[in-house]
């Protein structure tokens, strides 16, 4: 799961320069929410950022200190009681020359896995941080004060409400879960990797996501669906029906059609044929097939996926199950 965050911006100005400005009180007191160093670091120190009032900002302890080009430090935040209570992450900065009075910074914040709140609260944080930096060595002059109620489409909540962090980083470690179970399967179908973890990627997925900040009945629907494929794949197809069956359940439940529903469908078909119970696959892949999809790609994604079931018999389809349509399809 994603545990390194990577910013890299180029500064007009000499490499002694901006370094200079990472570790000088001057400087950072300026850019940096008003802290600095409490005493000039040093390599394989203790240090402290200290907030204007003197009380701590962030600890840690200077890991390497090569001037101009390069500094690393543990990074633990003392500013909030439940960001002091996650273990310390570590940020690396490096710079390079990059042209005639031009410095690339890159700064490297990792080891955030077991420090959620922390990661998702420095993500905007170091856009502010760098952005001032780089201003204020270009320019002289920092930032002006910014104006919350001015910034649209951040993702942060109304004005005066706090940003869901602990949703945030969900969200993404759903998302990251996701792909790679996905990944994982079309590999094991490929015959180029074992189900080793396969089921614990999906569940991973499915607990993400039911702490995600934004997540949808939709999303809770696709997490049971890949939590059934993966057990399918494992060879336990009576465990991939009883989550074909939840997947059924939740979208009936919250009214999704369209292909979320299509494929709760083929999840159970697939397991019913895994089971011998053909005559009931049969069934389920007739409903799978009879769900109307209102979206030309995302009907022509399942008729791929749905390419190696067997021909339906004759006649009219049984369809047991089929809901109506709804007004425009989700996103996949």
């Amino acid at each position: 799961m994603t545990s390194t965050q990577v910013y890299q911006l180029y500064i007009r100005a000499e490499v002694e320069t901006v370094f200079q400005a990472l570790l000088d009180p001057e400087f950072t007191r300026r850019y940096f929410y008003g802290t600095a160093y409490t005493r000039p670091p040093r390599a394989g120190a203790p240090y402290l950022f200290a907030l204007p009032d003197g009380s701590p900002a962030v600890d840690g302890t200077i890991e390497e200190l090569d001037p101009p080009y390069r500094l690393v430090q543990t990074w633990h935040v003392r500013y909030d009681p439940a960001m002091a209570a996650e273990p310390p992450s570590r940020v690396e900065w490096t710079l390079a020359r990059a042209g005639d009075g031009l410095t690339r910074l890159r700064v490297v914040h990792g080891d955030l896995a077991r420090s959620p709140l922390t990661a998702a609260n420095v993500r905007s944080g170091w856009d502010w941080v760098l952005g001032g930096l780089k201003t204020l060595v270009e320019t002289g002059m920092p930032l002006p004060p910014a104006d919350p109620a001015a910034e649209v489409g951040d993702g942060a909540g109304a004005a005066g409400e706090p940003a869901d962090l602990s949703g945030d980083w969900h969200r993404a470690q759903a998302i990251e879960a996701n792909n790679a179970t996905w990944a994982q399967l079309e590999a094991v179908a490929a015959g180029t990797a074992s189900t080793v973890g396969l089921v614990r990627g999906a569940y991973a997925a499915a607990y993400h996501w039911e702490r995600a900040r934004g997540a949808t009945p939709a999303n809770e629907a696709r997490a049971r669906y890949l939590i059934g494929k993966a057990w399918l794949a494992y060879g336990r197809p009576e465990l991939a029906l009883e989550y074909g069956d939840r997947t059924v359940a939740q979208c009936r439940e919250h009214g999704l059609a369209d292909f979320d529903l299509a494929y709760a469908h083929e999840l159970r078909a697939r397991a019913l044929a895994a089971l011998g119970r053909q005559t009931e696959s049969a069934a389920e892949w007739a409903a799978a097939r009879s769900v109307p999809v209102a979206d030309p790609e995302d009907r022509a994604i399942l008729d791929v996926d749905f390419a190696d079931a067997p021909e339906p018999a004759s006649g009219p389809n049984p369809a047991p199950g089929t809901d109506p349509a709804p007004a425009a399809a989700p996103t996949r």
